[in-house]
């Protein structure tokens, strides 16, 4: 990889984005590249936004991507795909989780959650590819491994050997559920239509 990638990966609190972040910088790392990363954790216990940069390329100087320059953005959750798009690039995709949970101030009635946001992201001209990661997961045994499916989805989208993602994942995943997030790695990378 001759330029820097650039992938966003956004959500709520206890997705996992952290796990997910860690996994694709040490993919990443294992490729011979350099990787910047920087996490954003807000109000990561109450639910609140979470975002990771993670940064990879032949030398990478910041941390940070700047609006208008990913090439991935990772969105576990639909209205958080809406809130970080502009800083999708022209050529970039973005891999939504269609999950939809709701803000607190949603939950309380002070405002109503965005509808069609799929619809949403086409009308603004952005390449998504949405992913019923936490069903996927819930099939699987375990809905926290929305996470582990929408990483086998950009898995489909990088240069990557497979072998490199899953072992990562073997490093870094508790073995009591290695074989659960190995399973939704695969179905992930199933789901890039």
């Amino acid at each position: 990889m001759d330029k820097i990638t650039n992938v966003l990966i956004v959500g709520v609190g206890g997705q996992g984005i952290l796990l997910a972040s860690e996994v694709l910088s040490e993919v990443f790392i294992k490729a011979g590249l350099d990787v910047k990363k920087s996490e954003v954790h807000g109000m990561a216990q109450r639910g609140g936004s979470v975002s990771s940069h993670v940064r990879a390329g032949k030398k990478v100087y910041s941390s940070l991507i700047n609006e208008g320059e990913a090439d991935y953005i990772l969105s576990f959750e639909l209205m958080e795909s809406l809130r970080w798009a502009h800083y999708l690039s022209k050529d970039g995709l973005i891999i939504v989780n269609k999950q939809q949970i709701d803000p607190l101030p949603v939950t309380i009635g002070k405002e109503e959650y965005p509808q069609d946001v799929h619809e949403k992201l086409k009308e603004k001209g952005y390449n998504t590819i949405v992913v019923n990661a936490f069903d996927i997961a819930k099939e699987l045994g375990n809905a926290k491994a929305v996470n582990i499916v929408l990483l086998g989805t950009l898995a489909s989208k990088l240069p990557f050997e497979i072998s490199i993602w899953e072992e990562v994942i073997r490093e870094l995943v508790p073995a009591k559920i290695l074989e659960l997030n190995l399973n939704a790695f695969k179905r992930g990378l199933l789901s890039n239509t």
